[in-house]
């Protein structure tokens, strides 16, 4: 069994600066790597960008700039947006990255030599939006149903990917759920969709193009390149090495991928055309592919044209950078299509932040200053039944994490919280105050040790107040040890409370 977790998100397509959807795919894979790595050694979180293809090319010519050096300028902003979010990636790969380059080539000329690979007429409907053929019966008014742009008619010779040969294949390992290989398509509706169109019946896919030159070469045959698409899924590999003809330690450690995050319109690519690759050339499937579901901005599709792109920097002005990632997984169920409402936003931050987590760690820590100078001591008989009360709410953490359900963990740290509010209510420590100091300091310290936990579900999801809360109760026992123990409560380890902070400020 491997000693290792590995997440990627899409590589996102370099024509134009991130708006919030790859935002809410990063932001939930960040936070899916810093809970895994309380628990395992080694964890790769891989993102990056995909450079090439007709979009980047136009994209280019439109600001006077030769290809490579317009995806250096969006490189860097991709980088700084997620700098900016303290996402941890562990890699960013680019397609135009030499090892990427090598690892195409290798992988293709292996298809090639295995016979999966064979040249034939092509004619199609092609969206260069898209970067890809649509059949007639996936348009709307004959145009693309996601960029509401009249498809090109191609026919040209192409270099085929014998995708047909590996559909029943396919069929067995997602249905057969205790194959050696079974290959998980989440959430099941996602998987049902994948299946019901694999049972209607599968074509082998064109996978080279002609007279496109920012791409890629096929090694056997230079006068064609590289479907963007073929080349853009091999990422996965390049990044940890499985073009290096050494031993390939890293790659073995971590390949197959634990969970592929992304949105559902590249699904098929992921759970249909990337597996049946990996099966002609004999390399394990990953394990799962997670699917989210899209958001419209105020009930309307986010378009340049309406003038609704978000971009994390817009959130981030008003919420700043822990708020935006808290917002954003739980805008709706992760996995299901959601609207996003800035009204509600506000709303939400008022509720579960400024009221709930920021008041109840404020109130708590200011009256162990104010009845015991922040001196607050253990109590005879610790943990009492009352408070492991808690260890119910913390249980399902690591499952929630598992399963990709990052909403559901969050929702984890909100209920402790309110159970932490509904507790101090209950015992109301300002009349204890007046007649059992004894009792009072028992349930602050019950009150510091929600505080403590709730500050280590934080450090996935907003790490910067994590540590502000951290600092708070003058922890000093090792974040990540106390999250790999959730099954048993540790005492505080601080010997002073400090005076609080605003975690989170009310906006009105």
């Amino acid at each position: 069994m491997k000693d290792s977790y590995y997440i990627t998100t899409p590589i996102y397509y370099a024509n134009d600066v991130l708006h919030i959807g790859h935002t809410y795919t990063t932001v939930a894979a960040d936070i899916i790597t810093r809970w895994k790595k309380n628990s395992v050694n080694n964890v790769f979180f891989l993102t990056g960008s995909d450079e090439h293809g007709s979009k980047i090319c136009e994209a280019a010519k439109e600001k006077n700039k030769e290809p490579l050096a317009y995806c250096n300028e969006i490189v860097d902003s991709f980088k700084n947006t997620w700098q900016q979010l303290n996402i941890e990636y562990t890699s960013f790969i680019r397609t135009t990255d030499t090892v990427h380059i090598l690892t195409v080539e290798k992988f293709i000329q292996a298809l090639y030599d295995n016979g999966d690979i064979y040249k034939s007429n092509y004619e199609g409907l092609y969206c260069v939006p898209c970067e890809k053929f649509l059949s007639p019966t996936e348009l709307v008014n004959d145009l693309c149903p996601d960029h509401n742009t009249k498809p090109v008619k191609q026919c040209e010779e192409n270099y085929f990917f014998r995708l047909s040969k590996y559909r029943d294949q396919l069929i067995e390992l997602i249905t057969n759920k205790n194959h050696l290989q079974h290959f998980d398509i989440l959430p099941e509706q996602r998987r049902n969709e994948v299946l019901g169109k694999l049972k209607l019946g599968l074509d082998d896919i064109s996978i080279s193009r002609t007279n496109l030159p920012w791409a890629i070469p096929l090694p056997f045959d230079k006068s064609q390149t590289i479907y963007v698409w073929i080349d853009a899924l091999l990422n996965y590999i390049s990044a940890i090495g499985y073009a290096d003809d050494s031993e390939k330690t890293q790659f073995k450690k971590f390949w197959p991928a634990d969970v592929h995050l992304l949105a559902k319109d590249i699904l098929w690519f992921h759970s249909v055309i990337w597996p049946a690759m990996l099966l002609a050339l004999k390399l394990p499937l990953p394990a799962k592919v997670f699917s989210h579901g899209f958001f419209t901005v105020e009930g309307q599709k986010m378009s340049k044209t309406i003038g609704n792109v978000l971009h994390a920097e817009d959130l981030v002005k008003i919420y700043g950078v822990d708020a935006t990632r808290f917002l954003l997984l739980t805008a709706f169920p992760f996995g299901s299509d959601g609207d996003i409402s800035l009204a509600l936003f506000k709303e939400k931050y008022n509720a579960h932040l400024a009221n709930n987590i920021g008041n109840f760690v404020s109130r708590v820590t200011n009256m162990a200053q104010k009845y015991f100078n922040g001196k607050v001591t253990i109590p005879e008989n610790w943990p009492d039944p009352e408070i492991t009360e808690i260890l119910k709410i913390l249980e399902p953490a690591d499952t929630h994490i598992s399963n990709v359900r990052v909403d559901s963990f969050i929702e984890i740290m909100i209920s402790l919280s309110s159970w932490g509010n509904l507790y101090i209510d209950k015992n109301a420590p300002w009349q204890l105050a007046k007649t059992d100091m004894k009792a009072l300091e028992k349930v602050l310290y019950n009150a510091l040790i929600i505080i403590k936990y709730i500050a280590v579900l934080s450090s996935a999801v907003m790490p910067e107040s994590a540590v502000k809360i951290w600092k708070t109760i003058d922890e000093k026992q090792d974040i990540q040890e106390c999250a790999r123990n959730l099954a048993k409560l540790s005492p505080l380890t601080g010997s002073n409370v400090n005076k609080p902070e605003i975690l989170f400020p009310k906006i009105l």
